[in-house]
């Protein structure tokens, strides 16, 4: 069983709206998929209740139970993937979540203040020793944005970034709104293509074994 955690010190970047579709493209590619919820605002949560799948796709867990649902999920073997979504600003939520993970994913917009938070995320997982990557996200369409090359820049400076960046497009919107991943709204549209090479990316990262931890 591999666990993924979504991290960011600033709210607004795209947290559970990207471990939303990318849990139904990793359910996709033949993952079995739980995602819990830490964020007391409970929008993944709430984005699970809307969807059709059988059992309980996304559960909410409080820091302090993190570890022993993550163990029961482990023990019971049914499980392939957790992804863990958690609220913004450093938390017991957030370092349950880093601690847990085999691999954080730091999402941000290509705004200052965005990149800033993300700068100090990075550099705490770098002095943890946590393997992570940023991923840029809500990119506008505009390939030579300088907003864009200098967001690039600072983030490499710190950490690996994952490519391609995730672009904003109203599809995330639709999807979210109906329970649903943006892979099964518009199977064939860019933005599909950008979560699922998101998903290939991310599996290279992370460990071979189901039994890890």
């Amino acid at each position: 069983m591999r666990i993924i955690s979504f991290l960011s010190q600033k709210g607004g970047c795209g947290k559970s709206t990207l471990a939303a579709s990318l849990g139904v493209a990793a359910k996709e590619a033949g993952e079995k998929v739980t995602l819990l919820d830490l964020d007391p605002k409970r929008s993944l949560y709430r984005w699970g209740v809307k969807r059709t799948d059988r059992g309980r796709p996304v559960r909410t867990v409080s820091p302090a139970n993190l570890p022993a649902v993550l163990n029961s999920l482990r023990m019971a073997r049914k499980v392939t993937l957790v992804i863990v979504d958690t609220p913004a600003l450093e938390s017991l939520a957030t370092t349950a979540a880093l601690q847990a993970a085999h691999f954080s994913i730091v999402p941000a917009r290509p705004a200052t203040f965005d990149i800033w938070a993300s700068e100090v995320t990075g550099r705490k997982m770098k002095l943890m020793n946590k393997e992570f990557a940023f991923l840029l996200n809500q990119c506008p369409s505009t390939r030579n944005n300088l907003h864009m090359q200098e967001s690039i820049s600072s983030l490499e400076s710190i950490g690996n970034l994952f490519y391609p960046y995730i672009h904003q497009r109203e599809v995330f919107l639709d999807a979210i709104s109906a329970g649903k991943g943006v892979t099964e709204v518009d199977p064939n549209g860019l933005s599909s293509r950008e979560i699922q090479a998101l998903w290939k990316a991310l599996k290279l990262r992370l460990p071979k074994s189901q039994t890890t931890r």
